[in-house]
């Protein structure tokens, strides 16, 4: 299992964002160790371990569609223009986006919607569930490549997603995100019963409320909105808001049965 940020400490955090969670790339011996088993685990997933499952679909195909798709991790899924872009129809890149799903190294994040009056996104979120597999399929290999590749807030934010999910032991199907075409948004919403969680995350050190939050609390009925930020203090913010800082996590959210 990959390990949450509370079990490798804060001194580890950045490795496990940058390398990943399986373990033998968490705790290779250098950075180029670590790529080299991110690169090895790709080529060996597609050409023995997709067959050995049952599918059909030829490796280097789906290879190509799954570097394409880190290029839209943390986006909207557009199976046309992703369709058109790789030369197949929608069907064929939604049968698989469906296979690296059904294999648990992408995640679809599902659109909530409901009768409130505006028009809503209803296609779901797309992540490369590992972060280190999603910095291999880029092209990207240690931190400073990272922090130039205009990719890393999306890489961020999947990276939170899954550690907020984990700290509040939501299960996959109470955890959605929520758009609008007039612009209002959020990166996560937890329903558990009648209890509605918000959360936008933001690779900054200074958070600050916006008319997008605003608006889905007020559309949604939301009884909390968190922002999770890359500074070192958690605090309020207007509006009844809170910023909670990535590295107090496990201090200041609580699970959804406390």
């Amino acid at each position: 299992m990959i390990p949450a940020v509370d079990e490798v400490g804060p001194s580890r955090t950045e490795s496990l964002w940058v390398r990943g969670g399986f373990p033998r790339s968490f705790l290779a011996s250098s950075e180029a160790a670590s790529v080299d088993w991110r690169r090895a685990f790709i080529q060996t997933f597609l050409n023995r371990d997709i067959p050995q499952l049952g599918f059909r679909t030829p490796g280097p195909m789906l290879h190509r569609f799954w570097r394409m798709l880190a290029h839209n991790h943390g986006q909207t899924w557009n199976g046309a223009e992703l369709g058109r872009a790789f030369g197949v129809t929608a069907t064929t890149v939604r049968r698989y986006l469906d296979v690296l799903t059904g294999t648990l190294v992408v995640r679809q994040l599902p659109p909530w919607h409901e009768n409130v009056g505006t028009r809503q996104v209803k296609a779901p979120k797309v992540y490369i569930a590992d972060t280190g597999l999603l910095h291999t399929l880029l092209g990207i290999g240690t931190r400073d490549d990272l922090d130039g590749h205009p990719k890393v807030g999306a890489s961020w934010e999947g990276f939170v997603l899954r550690e907020v999910i984990r700290r509040l032991g939501a299960r996959e199907d109470e955890c959605f995100f929520w758009g609008t075409y007039s612009g209002a948004e959020l990166d996560l919403l937890v329903v558990r019963g009648q209890r509605r969680l918000g959360f936008e995350i933001k690779r900054t050190t200074a958070p600050s409320t916006t008319r997008s939050m605003h608006a889905a609390r007020q559309t949604l009925g939301l009884d909390e909105v968190f922002v999770v930020h890359a500074g070192e203090e958690s605090f309020p913010l207007a509006g009844g808001c809170h910023a909670i800082a990535f590295g107090r996590l496990f201090e200041d959210l609580k699970p959804l049965g406390e």
